[in-house]
């Protein structure tokens, strides 16, 4: 028989776990729950009917809570993909803009050129975390992605490749959980 006044390793394992859980829940506190959330699909090819990865993305961001402030498809085209994020942020006050396509490594892949150079801030964990996670799912073809994200102004930007199973894993696992802490930070520091 143990010892009455001794806890067994269950109780202490539950502590800490719900004390690493109560510490979460303190480092999250005042995170936004309602945001202006902007979705750029780039794509030469679909219009905003056949956006499937940006349509998944209007309807979870508005059953998140959030509204979904511009959705536009845009050609593989740096200047338009640079306009398109502008008008996002500047036209339609988006806090977050969600960027899907052109991450990729083809010679037509240039969201990336067209964003990163308009990072004040980089989150640079985004894309190997990304990329660990996409590991998983699609074996070694992950490390094709380019996926990265960042700072523009006072509105975080995402981007994320095109398909829609790429685009739910990112949301999913990384964007939605983070999304109104990360902006909370941007706009109270």
């Amino acid at each position: 028989m143990r010892p009455r006044n001794k806890p067994d390793w269950r109780s202490r394992r539950m502590r800490h776990h719900k004390g690493e859980i109560m510490g979460t829940r303190k480092h999250k506190k005042g995170t936004l729950k309602e945001l202006k959330i902007a979705i750029i699909s780039v794509s030469s090819t679909r219009t905003v009917a056949e956006d499937g990865s940006g349509l998944w993305m209007k309807k979870v961001s508005e059953k998140e809570g959030h509204t979904v402030v511009l959705h536009r498809v845009v050609l593989d085209d740096k200047r338009d993909i640079a306009a398109a994020l502008f008008d996002a942020i500047n036209l339609s006050g988006a806090q977050a803009v969600l960027v899907t396509g052109g991450t990729g490594i083809s010679s037509k892949d240039v969201t990336i050129e067209a964003i990163t150079p308009l990072f004040q801030k980089e989150l640079t964990a985004f894309g190997p975390v990304f990329a660990q996670l996409s590991l998983e799912k699609i074996d070694s073809a992950a490390i094709m992605s380019r996926a990265t994200a960042g700072i523009v102004g006072r509105t975080v930007v995402f981007c994320m490749p095109g398909s829609l199973r790429a685009c739910k894993l990112a949301c999913k696992a990384l964007i939605f959980p983070e999304l109104g802490h990360i902006v909370k930070h941007i706009y109270h520091g």
